[in-house]
Protein backbone atom coordinates (compact mmCIF):
# COMPACT_ATOMS: atom_id res chain seq x y z
CA UNK A 1 0.00 0.00 0.00
CA UNK A 2 3.06 2.23 -0.36
CA UNK A 3 3.35 5.29 -2.54
CA UNK A 4 5.83 5.38 -5.41
CA UNK A 5 7.45 8.82 -5.40
CA UNK A 6 10.54 10.29 -7.05
CA UNK A 7 13.07 11.37 -4.45
CA UNK A 8 14.98 14.00 -6.40
CA UNK A 9 14.26 17.64 -5.65
CA UNK A 10 16.06 20.94 -5.48
CA UNK A 11 16.15 21.02 -1.70
CA UNK A 12 18.71 19.21 0.47
CA UNK A 13 17.79 15.60 1.19
CA UNK A 14 18.33 16.29 4.88
CA UNK A 15 15.96 19.26 4.86
CA UNK A 16 14.74 19.77 8.39
CA UNK A 17 12.63 22.12 10.43
CA UNK A 18 15.33 22.21 13.11
CA UNK A 19 17.11 25.38 11.85
CA UNK A 20 13.84 27.30 12.18
CA UNK A 21 13.20 25.73 15.58
CA UNK A 22 16.64 26.85 16.72
CA UNK A 23 16.32 30.36 15.29
CA UNK A 24 12.96 30.94 16.99
CA UNK A 25 13.54 28.95 20.20
CA UNK A 26 13.57 31.95 22.56
CA UNK A 27 10.43 33.41 21.04
CA UNK A 28 8.61 30.07 20.98
CA UNK A 29 9.30 29.61 24.67
CA UNK A 30 7.42 32.86 25.26
CA UNK A 31 4.69 31.86 22.81
CA UNK A 32 4.12 28.62 24.71
CA UNK A 33 3.79 30.55 27.97
CA UNK A 34 1.26 32.90 26.38
CA UNK A 35 -0.71 29.93 25.04
CA UNK A 36 -0.98 28.44 28.53
CA UNK A 37 -2.00 31.79 30.02
CA UNK A 38 -4.59 32.57 27.36
CA UNK A 39 -6.31 29.19 27.52
CA UNK A 40 -7.17 29.88 31.15
CA UNK A 41 -10.84 30.35 31.98
CA UNK A 42 -13.17 30.04 34.95
CA UNK A 43 -15.22 27.74 32.75
CA UNK A 44 -13.32 24.54 33.52
CA UNK A 45 -14.13 22.79 30.26
CA UNK A 46 -12.52 25.51 28.11
CA UNK A 47 -8.88 25.07 29.22
CA UNK A 48 -9.39 21.32 29.43
CA UNK A 49 -10.53 21.00 25.82
CA UNK A 50 -8.17 23.64 24.41
CA UNK A 51 -5.07 22.17 26.01
CA UNK A 52 -6.06 18.67 24.90
CA UNK A 53 -5.39 19.64 21.29
CA UNK A 54 -2.67 22.24 21.87
CA UNK A 55 -0.62 19.79 23.95
CA UNK A 56 -1.18 16.84 21.65
CA UNK A 57 1.71 17.64 19.36
CA UNK A 58 2.06 19.48 16.10
CA UNK A 59 5.11 21.30 14.82
CA UNK A 60 3.83 24.82 15.53
CA UNK A 61 5.19 25.74 12.10
CA UNK A 62 2.88 28.72 11.59
CA UNK A 63 3.88 30.64 14.74
CA UNK A 64 7.52 29.85 14.01
CA UNK A 65 7.05 31.42 10.58
CA UNK A 66 5.74 34.59 12.26
CA UNK A 67 8.71 34.75 14.63
CA UNK A 68 11.19 33.88 11.88
CA UNK A 69 9.81 36.53 9.54
CA UNK A 70 9.99 39.18 12.26
CA UNK A 71 13.57 38.21 13.11
CA UNK A 72 14.59 38.19 9.45
CA UNK A 73 13.35 41.79 9.24
CA UNK A 74 15.35 42.84 12.30
CA UNK A 75 12.42 43.10 14.73
CA UNK A 76 13.44 43.27 18.39
CA UNK A 77 10.17 43.97 20.22
CA UNK A 78 7.65 41.64 21.88
CA UNK A 79 4.66 42.03 19.54
CA UNK A 80 5.74 39.07 17.43
CA UNK A 81 5.13 36.72 20.38
CA UNK A 82 1.47 37.71 20.74
CA UNK A 83 0.93 37.62 16.99
CA UNK A 84 2.54 34.17 16.80
CA UNK A 85 0.29 32.96 19.61
CA UNK A 86 -2.69 34.46 17.78
CA UNK A 87 -1.74 32.55 14.64
CA UNK A 88 -1.53 29.29 16.60
CA UNK A 89 -4.91 29.93 18.24
CA UNK A 90 -6.46 30.61 14.84
CA UNK A 91 -4.98 27.40 13.49
CA UNK A 92 -6.14 25.37 16.50
CA UNK A 93 -9.65 26.82 16.24
CA UNK A 94 -9.87 25.75 12.60
CA UNK A 95 -8.82 22.23 13.60
CA UNK A 96 -11.63 22.04 16.16
CA UNK A 97 -14.13 23.25 13.58
CA UNK A 98 -12.72 21.04 10.79
CA UNK A 99 -13.03 17.90 12.88
CA UNK A 100 -16.71 18.64 13.52
CA UNK A 101 -17.48 19.43 9.87
CA UNK A 102 -15.52 16.39 8.61
CA UNK A 103 -16.73 14.12 11.42
CA UNK A 104 -13.09 13.14 12.02
CA UNK A 105 -12.17 10.62 14.70
CA UNK A 106 -8.40 11.14 14.93
CA UNK A 107 -6.18 14.21 15.16
CA UNK A 108 -2.41 13.98 15.70
CA UNK A 109 -2.73 10.36 16.69
CA UNK A 110 -5.35 11.02 19.38
CA UNK A 111 -9.12 10.92 19.49
CA UNK A 112 -10.55 14.23 18.33
CA UNK A 113 -12.00 16.59 20.91
CA UNK A 114 -15.44 16.15 19.38
CA UNK A 115 -15.34 12.45 20.28
CA UNK A 116 -14.09 13.10 23.81
CA UNK A 117 -16.37 16.03 24.71
CA UNK A 118 -18.85 16.49 21.87
CA UNK A 119 -19.39 18.58 18.73
CA UNK A 120 -20.97 21.56 20.48
CA UNK A 121 -18.14 21.83 22.99
CA UNK A 122 -15.51 21.63 20.25
CA UNK A 123 -17.09 24.39 18.18
CA UNK A 124 -17.52 26.70 21.16
CA UNK A 125 -13.97 26.19 22.45
CA UNK A 126 -12.75 26.94 18.93
CA UNK A 127 -14.73 30.17 19.07
CA UNK A 128 -13.14 30.99 22.44
CA UNK A 129 -9.66 30.57 20.94
CA UNK A 130 -10.56 32.86 18.03
CA UNK A 131 -11.73 35.47 20.51
CA UNK A 132 -8.47 35.23 22.45
CA UNK A 133 -6.50 35.48 19.21
CA UNK A 134 -8.18 38.74 18.26
CA UNK A 135 -7.71 40.15 21.77
CA UNK A 136 -3.96 39.58 21.44
CA UNK A 137 -3.89 41.16 17.99
CA UNK A 138 -5.52 44.29 19.40
CA UNK A 139 -3.03 44.37 22.29
CA UNK A 140 -0.13 44.47 19.81
CA UNK A 141 -1.55 47.74 18.52
CA UNK A 142 -0.88 47.29 14.81
CA UNK A 143 -3.98 47.93 12.71
CA UNK A 144 -2.18 46.61 9.64
CA UNK A 145 -1.36 43.30 11.34
CA UNK A 146 -4.93 43.09 12.63
CA UNK A 147 -6.23 43.73 9.11
CA UNK A 148 -4.07 40.98 7.61
CA UNK A 149 -4.99 38.36 10.21
CA UNK A 150 -8.70 39.21 10.28
CA UNK A 151 -8.80 39.03 6.48
CA UNK A 152 -7.15 35.61 6.72
CA UNK A 153 -9.82 34.45 9.18
CA UNK A 154 -12.55 35.40 6.71
CA UNK A 155 -10.70 33.75 3.82
CA UNK A 156 -10.23 30.52 5.77
CA UNK A 157 -13.97 30.38 6.42
CA UNK A 158 -14.61 30.94 2.71
CA UNK A 159 -12.22 28.10 1.94
CA UNK A 160 -14.10 25.78 4.28
CA UNK A 161 -17.35 26.56 2.46
CA UNK A 162 -15.64 26.10 -0.91
CA UNK A 163 -14.39 22.70 0.23
CA UNK A 164 -17.94 21.63 1.00
CA UNK A 165 -18.70 22.31 -2.66
CA UNK A 166 -15.83 20.11 -3.89
CA UNK A 167 -16.40 17.26 -1.42
CA UNK A 168 -17.55 14.14 -3.29
CA UNK A 169 -17.53 16.17 -6.53
CA UNK A 170 -15.38 14.22 -8.96
CA UNK A 171 -15.81 16.95 -11.59
CA UNK A 172 -13.66 19.35 -9.53
CA UNK A 173 -10.85 20.83 -11.63
CA UNK A 174 -7.25 21.34 -10.58
CA UNK A 175 -7.68 25.12 -10.61
CA UNK A 176 -10.77 24.86 -8.41
CA UNK A 177 -8.96 22.66 -5.93
CA UNK A 178 -5.93 24.95 -5.75
CA UNK A 179 -8.26 27.85 -4.98
CA UNK A 180 -9.74 25.86 -2.09
CA UNK A 181 -6.39 25.20 -0.46
CA UNK A 182 -5.15 28.71 -1.24
CA UNK A 183 -8.01 29.92 0.96
CA UNK A 184 -8.29 27.12 3.50
CA UNK A 185 -4.60 26.48 4.22
CA UNK A 186 -2.32 28.98 2.51
CA UNK A 187 -4.14 32.10 3.74
CA UNK A 188 -3.02 31.56 7.33
CA UNK A 189 0.57 30.76 6.32
CA UNK A 190 0.57 33.94 4.23
CA UNK A 191 -0.76 36.08 7.08
CA UNK A 192 1.61 34.44 9.57
CA UNK A 193 4.55 35.43 7.38
CA UNK A 194 3.38 38.94 6.51
CA UNK A 195 2.69 40.20 10.04
CA UNK A 196 6.39 39.81 10.91
CA UNK A 197 7.61 42.47 8.48
CA UNK A 198 4.56 44.62 9.29
CA UNK A 199 5.50 45.05 12.95
CA UNK A 200 9.16 45.38 11.98
CA UNK A 201 8.25 48.42 9.86
CA UNK A 202 9.51 46.83 6.63
CA UNK A 203 8.56 48.33 3.30
CA UNK A 204 5.82 46.96 1.06
CA UNK A 205 8.18 45.01 -1.18
CA UNK A 206 9.43 43.04 1.83
CA UNK A 207 5.88 42.48 3.03
CA UNK A 208 4.97 41.20 -0.44
CA UNK A 209 7.97 38.85 -0.41
CA UNK A 210 6.91 37.27 2.88
CA UNK A 211 3.28 37.14 1.79
CA UNK A 212 4.36 35.22 -1.31
CA UNK A 213 6.58 32.95 0.78
CA UNK A 214 3.71 32.10 3.12
CA UNK A 215 1.17 31.51 0.37
CA UNK A 216 3.43 29.21 -1.59
CA UNK A 217 4.78 27.18 1.31
CA UNK A 218 1.19 26.80 2.50
CA UNK A 219 0.04 25.38 -0.84
CA UNK A 220 3.08 23.11 -1.06
CA UNK A 221 2.52 21.87 2.49
CA UNK A 222 -1.14 21.01 1.81
CA UNK A 223 -0.35 19.22 -1.46
CA UNK A 224 2.16 17.02 0.34
CA UNK A 225 -0.46 16.33 3.03
CA UNK A 226 -2.79 15.23 0.23
CA UNK A 227 -0.15 12.79 -1.00
CA UNK A 228 0.61 11.48 2.48
CA UNK A 229 -3.05 10.65 3.03
CA UNK A 230 -2.54 7.83 0.54
CA UNK A 231 0.74 6.49 1.89
CA UNK A 232 2.07 8.37 4.90
CA UNK A 233 2.57 7.21 8.47
CA UNK A 234 -0.35 7.96 10.79
CA UNK A 235 1.87 9.14 13.64
CA UNK A 236 3.60 11.61 11.32
CA UNK A 237 0.57 12.65 9.34
CA UNK A 238 -1.51 13.49 12.42
CA UNK A 239 -4.51 11.48 11.23
CA UNK A 240 -5.25 8.02 9.90
CA UNK A 241 -3.94 7.22 6.44
CA UNK A 242 -6.89 7.21 4.06
CA UNK A 243 -9.03 9.64 6.06
CA UNK A 244 -9.51 11.95 3.06
CA UNK A 245 -10.62 8.98 0.96
CA UNK A 246 -13.04 7.72 3.61
CA UNK A 247 -14.52 11.20 4.04
CA UNK A 248 -15.09 11.53 0.30
CA UNK A 249 -12.66 14.43 -0.10
CA UNK A 250 -11.59 15.19 -3.63
CA UNK A 251 -7.95 16.27 -3.35
CA UNK A 252 -5.48 16.96 -6.15
CA UNK A 253 -4.24 13.35 -6.49
CA UNK A 254 -7.85 12.26 -7.02
CA UNK A 255 -8.52 15.09 -9.49
CA UNK A 256 -5.54 13.98 -11.60
CA UNK A 257 -6.26 10.24 -11.35
CA UNK A 258 -9.92 10.73 -12.25
CA UNK A 259 -9.10 12.60 -15.44
CA UNK A 260 -6.32 10.26 -16.50
CA UNK A 261 -8.14 7.02 -15.77
CA UNK A 262 -10.38 4.80 -17.87
CA UNK A 263 -14.17 4.84 -17.76
CA UNK A 264 -13.92 1.94 -15.33
CA UNK A 265 -11.52 3.90 -13.14
CA UNK A 266 -13.81 6.92 -13.09
CA UNK A 267 -16.73 4.70 -12.15
CA UNK A 268 -14.66 3.42 -9.21
CA UNK A 269 -13.93 6.95 -7.98
CA UNK A 270 -17.60 7.93 -8.23
CA UNK A 271 -18.69 4.77 -6.47
CA UNK A 272 -16.11 5.22 -3.71
CA UNK A 273 -16.25 8.96 -3.05
CA UNK A 274 -19.84 9.80 -3.94
CA UNK A 275 -21.61 6.66 -2.77
CA UNK A 276 -19.29 5.90 0.15
CA UNK A 277 -17.69 2.64 -0.96
CA UNK A 278 -14.47 3.30 0.97
CA UNK A 279 -13.46 -0.05 2.43
CA UNK A 280 -9.81 -0.95 3.09
CA UNK A 281 -9.85 -2.95 -0.14
CA UNK A 282 -11.18 0.09 -2.01
CA UNK A 283 -8.42 2.24 -0.48
CA UNK A 284 -5.78 -0.20 -1.72
CA UNK A 285 -7.29 -0.05 -5.21
CA UNK A 286 -7.38 3.76 -5.04
CA UNK A 287 -3.68 3.86 -4.18
CA UNK A 288 -2.92 1.52 -7.07
CA UNK A 289 -4.78 3.83 -9.46
CA UNK A 290 -3.03 6.90 -8.07
CA UNK A 291 0.35 5.29 -8.65
CA UNK A 292 -0.55 3.94 -12.10
CA UNK A 293 -1.64 7.37 -13.31
CA UNK A 294 1.32 9.13 -11.63
CA UNK A 295 -1.19 11.29 -9.77
CA UNK A 296 0.77 11.14 -6.53
CA UNK A 297 4.15 11.79 -8.14
CA UNK A 298 2.75 14.68 -10.17
CA UNK A 299 1.13 16.19 -7.09
CA UNK A 300 4.57 16.17 -5.47
CA UNK A 301 5.91 17.89 -8.59
CA UNK A 302 3.20 20.56 -8.24
CA UNK A 303 4.22 21.00 -4.59
CA UNK A 304 7.85 21.44 -5.65
CA UNK A 305 6.75 24.19 -8.03
CA UNK A 306 5.11 26.16 -5.20
CA UNK A 307 8.05 25.42 -2.90
CA UNK A 308 10.44 26.90 -5.48
CA UNK A 309 8.34 30.07 -5.59
CA UNK A 310 8.43 30.29 -1.78
CA UNK A 311 12.22 29.99 -1.87
CA UNK A 312 12.57 32.57 -4.66
CA UNK A 313 10.38 35.04 -2.76
CA UNK A 314 12.95 35.38 0.04
CA UNK A 315 16.05 35.29 -2.18
CA UNK A 316 16.62 39.10 -2.23
CA UNK A 317 16.56 39.42 1.57
CA UNK A 318 19.78 39.65 3.60
CA UNK A 319 21.12 36.34 4.89
CA UNK A 320 20.42 35.50 8.52
CA UNK A 321 19.77 32.47 10.71
CA UNK A 322 16.05 33.24 10.57
CA UNK A 323 16.01 33.42 6.77
CA UNK A 324 17.99 30.18 6.55
CA UNK A 325 15.49 28.49 8.86
CA UNK A 326 12.53 29.71 6.82
CA UNK A 327 14.13 28.42 3.61
CA UNK A 328 14.97 25.08 5.20
CA UNK A 329 11.33 24.76 6.26
CA UNK A 330 10.39 24.89 2.57
CA UNK A 331 12.58 21.89 1.86
CA UNK A 332 11.16 20.12 4.90
CA UNK A 333 7.61 20.61 3.66
CA UNK A 334 8.48 18.68 0.48
CA UNK A 335 10.77 16.03 1.97
CA UNK A 336 7.93 14.71 4.15
CA UNK A 337 6.75 12.76 1.10
CA UNK A 338 10.06 10.90 0.69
Amino acid sequence: MGVVLPLEDSHPKGASIEPLVKATAAGMEQVNRVIVERTGSQVTLIPEVARYLINSGGKRLRPMVTLGAALACGYRGSGDVKLAASVEFMHTATLFHDDVVDESDTRRGKRTARLVWGNQESVLVGDFLLGQAFRMMVEVGSLEALDVLSAAAATIAEGEVMQLGTAKNTETTEDEYIEVIRAKTAALFSAAAEVGPIIAGADRSVRAAFRSYGTNIGIAFQLIDDVLDYGGVSATLGKNVGDDFREGKVTLPVVLAYRRGSDEDRAFWRRSLVEGGTSDQALEHAIALLNRTRALADTVDRARHYAAMATDALAPLPNSAAKAGLLEAVGFSIRRAS
